[in-house]
């Protein structure tokens, strides 16, 4: 391992993170001044694992050194520290590119674990130039995902009306797309509408197009999004939102091929492929009188069901991988990588949210964790509070990612509240078994009769006789 440099004029400072790395048997060389460490990495030996530096000093301030080491050697983490915890600081050392900014006076522990993370980070070489690898259109190696891919590969030929559902945020539209795509229409226009987004006052005019007069404020013709999509594919995301009166023009449309426009008396021909998307279950809005159930078999001709992120979370890996990578493009930084406890800890997340939800966290883990490898204690605290359940495969399994969770979440005494649930889970269980018979639950578990009885009125167990503990199975 190289060492770490401690570039500060305070000799008091520099002894302490001295005395800390030396005890931990990490090798240092020190610095006064970050004239003195410029100098040392002109001669390009005994580079630094780490470097950790004072913001202001007499001469070169460290955010000069911050700029120097980041434009000679874009891969060593450096940790920015200060008497002077304004934002200006904070921000003007981040946009720098420090792997962190320590305000002191701080905790020596605290330090001690930046630059273990840094260390950590260095010894990890996450790819060179930062490139998004080139990844498939849709990215999904789980079975449910191959069942999609199936089913776009059947339809490459087709003209078909589509149905896709799934939870929102599950990417409806790229599988629409990818519909699109890759049939006979490719070359012709793609047109989304969100039919829930846009006023119902206004869809049929968007949907249509109106004339010049149809209305208050229709100044001159407009084309429609049917017009636009002409000899292409129109994508109806949200169809579950539309209101009744235009329910019955679009089954018109999908029944003979003809529509109006607003405010229009000649008929116009729809050359066009319709593909529907809802997050709601059709058929139950249906039963309820609000969806014709008419234009409802008109747009289920093939149905395409995209699976939820926790139905395929094999997949979160490398959808996350590629977000971190996506999010590191746009913003002009190197992509970041999750730590292994990070990742499985995501993996056995639910996210409501579906893929637009993981993407929106990779953004912000993007902007917001501090080193190149994200940990727990990266994630924002209210992804860190969320149950993480699934994924186990056995018990031992589903209790590491609770201490996992507890942990993340700086749950103090996680001892002491998973004893307590494991105990209440185990006499509960065993009362249930002997019909709250204490004594015989209590030689079932192998515990004294004294024992169990305490524990029942401390962990507050109502399944329990309490009339006459000792009562004997009838």
């Amino acid at each position: 391992m190289k060492p770490i440099w401690i570039v500060d004029d305070d000799k008091s400072i520099r002894w302490v993170l001295e005395k800390t790395l030396a005890r931990e048997k990490m090798p240092f060389r020190s610095f006064a001044s970050a004239g003195e460490a410029l100098s040392q990495l002109d001669l390009g030996r005994d580079l630094p694992q780490v470097l950790i530096s004072d913001i202001r000093m007499p001469g070169e301030s460290g955010l000069d050194l911050l700029k120097r080491c980041k434009t000679d050697f874009p891969s060593l983490p450096v940790i920015i520290m200060t008497a002077y915890s304004d934002l200006d600081s904070a921000v003007a050392a981040f946009q720098g590119g420090a792997f962190e900014y320590l305000p002191k006076p701080f905790d020596v522990d605290q330090a001690l674990d930046l630059i273990r993370r840094a260390v950590d980070e260095s010894m990890h070489q996450f790819g060179a130039s930062g490139e998004i690898d080139p990844l498939p259109e849709i990215i999904g190696q789980a079975p449910a995902m191959q069942e999609v891919f199936r089913a776009i590969g059947r339809l490459s030929q087709s003209n078909a009306t589509v149905m896709i559902t799934g939870e929102s945020g599950s990417g409806k539209e790229l599988v629409a797309r990818a519909v699109h795509r890759h049939s006979p229409r490719a070359n012709k226009p793609f047109i989304a509408i969100n039919t829930a987004a846009i006023p119902r006052d206004l869809l049929e005019s968007e949907l249509f197009g109106h004339e010049r007069g149809a209305f208050t404020g229709a100044a001159a013709q407009r084309q429609g999004r049917f017009e636009q999509a002409e000899n292409g594919t129109l994508f109806l995301d949200e169809i579950g939102d539309m209101p009744p009166e235009l329910q019955t023009r679009l089954l018109r449309v999908l029944s003979d091929g003809t529509y109006y426009r607003v405010g229009g008396r000649l008929p116009l021909k729809a050359q066009v492929r319709i593909i529907a998307a809802t997050h709601q279950k059709l058929e139950v809005r249906v039963k309820e009188g609000l969806f014709r159930e008419d234009l409802f078999h008109r747009l289920n001709v093939i149905r395409v069901r995209l699976p939820s992120l926790r139905e395929r979370r094999e997949d979160i890996p490398i959808l996350a991988r590629h977000f971190l990578q996506k999010s590191a493009k746009e913003l002009g930084v190197e992509a970041k990588r999750f730590s292994d406890a990070a990742q499985k800890y995501l993996g056995a997340l639910d996210f409501p949210g579906n893929v637009r939800q993981l993407e929106n966290l990779c953004h912000w883990l993007t902007v917001m964790a501090p080193g190149q490898q994200i940990d727990l204690a990266d994630l924002p605290p209210e992804l860190r509070a969320l149950p993480a359940t699934a994924g186990a495969s056995d018990w031992e399994s589903g209790l590491a990612d609770e201490v996992d969770r507890l942990l993340a979440a700086n749950d103090g005494n996680v001892h002491e509240k998973l004893v307590k649930r494991f105990e209440s889970v185990l006499i509960d269980r065993a009362l249930a078994h002997t019909g709250g018979r204490r004594v015989e639950a209590s030689q079932a578990l192998g515990i004294g009769r004294n024992t169990i009885t305490r524990k029942i009125k401390d962990l507050e167990i109502s399944n329990a006789k309490a009339d006459n503990p000792e009562h004997p199975r009838t």
